[in-house]
């Protein structure tokens, strides 16, 4: 294994990765000789992946997440810069949404701004800023990322940032709240948010936290997916990135757990562990 070349090493290491994701189960790392040398390495894979997992019944690919875009999340990952994972149809859900929470792999839930684009955005057009990539955006809303945990403890130095990164960075659905149309009276950076779980408040923060504004962080996504000829296109929902430190919900007991992620102004999404 360890002489094999780059190309069969991300064939094996996206192998295995659907692999985890169809089991259940979780890792305490991914094995050496398959695992992304650096970032680069890690979008292939993660590439490999979502062919791999659109065939295996997960739909198209229908957007994107971005992690790691405000100082808090950046702090509480120990990751110093923005990271992207796919969102597949299979995982994309509208508000009020539901999950079992048995079946999931420590699931967390974060509190986000979402766009949705109305038009493709050229490749030609990079490198965009937050002025010309706003024109593509047909709507916004709140939103909650639910992520699930495959690897039991990402504080672990051989779960490093490749390694979360061809594996989507905790990705596993997305709740939307009701769509927006943009406006210049809608100031996403001076929006606040907060995330409450069984009505208790556990945590808030500021749509300027996410890179100073949610369409900055679309214009990171924008340009960073150029480098890989990988364009957004029309209809592609992108989360901007959690304004507020992942939460965990405690295991449901005779009464579900309910998580809501409320945005001033864009409204709330609800998620029910049973």
């Amino acid at each position: 294994m360890p002489g094999r070349g780059l190309s069969a090493r991300i064939a094996d290491c996206a192998d295995l990765l659907l692999e985890l994701r169809g089991n259940r189960r979780q890792l305490d790392c991914l094995p050496l000789a398959p695992r992304p040398r650096d970032e680069r390495e890690a979008y292939q894979v993660q590439f490999a992946l979502h062919e791999r997992l659109s065939q295996a019944g997960h739909g198209a690919r229908v957007g994107w997440k971005i992690g790691c875009t405000t100082k808090v999340m950046q702090v509480f990952l120990n990751i110093p810069s923005p990271c992207a994972g796919g969102i597949f149809e299979i995982g994309l859900r509208q508000s009020p949404a539901g999950y079992d929470f048995a079946a999931l792999r420590k699931p967390g839930v974060e509190c986000e701004i979402a766009v949705r684009l109305a038009a493709d955005v050229p490749l030609s057009g990079a490198p965009f800023d937050r002025s010309n990539i706003a024109p593509y955006i047909g709507s916004v809303m709140s939103a909650m990322e639910v992520i699930e945990e495959r690897f039991t403890d990402f504080h672990d130095e051989a779960v490093d940032a490749p390694t979360l990164i061809a594996d989507d960075f905790f990705h596993l659905g997305a709740v939307l709240g009701q769509a927006v149309a943009p406006s210049e009276d809608l100031d996403l950076a001076a929006l606040s948010g907060q995330n409450r779980i069984d009505d208790q408040v556990m945590g808030s923060g500021q749509g300027a936290d996410v890179m100073g504004h949610p369409y900055a962080a679309l214009a990171w996504l924008a340009n960073h997916l150029a480098q890989y000829d990988v364009g957004l296109r029309a209809g592609d929902v992108v989360l901007t990135g959690s304004i507020v430190t992942t939460k965990y919900p405690d295991a449901p007991g005779p009464s579900p757990v309910l998580a809501v992620t409320e945005i001033a102004g864009l409204g709330q999404t609800e998620c029910i562990f049973r």
